[in-house]
C-alpha cells in the first residue's frame, strides 16, 4: 500500500519495516469516520478531524500524541521515550521504535482516544 505522499517517498524507502507495520495501521484508520491521513511535521499522519495522532518519524520510530502524564509513565516503564523534536522536548508526543512494534496498535488506538477526546 502507498499511502504517503511523493514527498515522504525518500523515507518510506530509507526506513520499509517502518511502513510495513505503519501501513495496516493507516489502512485500519482511516477507514473510520473522520480519520485521515494528513500533513505533520513534513510527514503525513493520521489525523482526527483535522488533528494528528500518530505518524511515522524522519528516524522510522512511531510517534503519537498522548496526554503528558502518560507519556511519562510510558517513559518510566520504558516503553517509550518522550519524543524531542529539533532539541526541543514535546511533552505530549511519544516516540516507540519497530522493535516494539506490538506495541504499535494499541499506542495508535490510545492517541486517537487521546485526540479525538481533545479535538473539536
Amino acid at each position: 500500500m502507498r499511502f504517503m505522499a511523493d514527498k515522504g517517498a525518500a523515507r518510506r524507502e530509507k526506513f520499509p519495516e517502518s511502513y510495513a507495520i505503519f501501513d495496516p495501521i493507516v489502512a485500519e484508520w482511516t477507514a473510520r469516520p473522520d480519520v485521515s491521513l494528513g500533513a505533520m511535521f513534513g510527514s503525513e499522519g493520521l489525523n482526527v478531524r483535522g488533528k494528528v495522532f500518530a505518524f511515522v518519524t524522519f528516524e522510522g520510530a512511531l510517534m503519537v500524541k498522548l496526554p503528558e502524564s502518560r507519556v511519562g509513565e510510558l517513559a518510566e516503564a520504558g516503553a517509550a521515550e518522550p519524543a524531542v523534536m529539533r532539541g526541543r522536548p514535546m511533552r505530549e508526543w511519544a516516540t516507540v521504535g519497530t522493535d516494539a512494534a506490538d506495541r504499535w496498535p494499541a499506542l495508535v488506538a490510545e492517541a486517537f482516544a487521546h485526540v479525538d477526546e481533545i479535538t473539536p
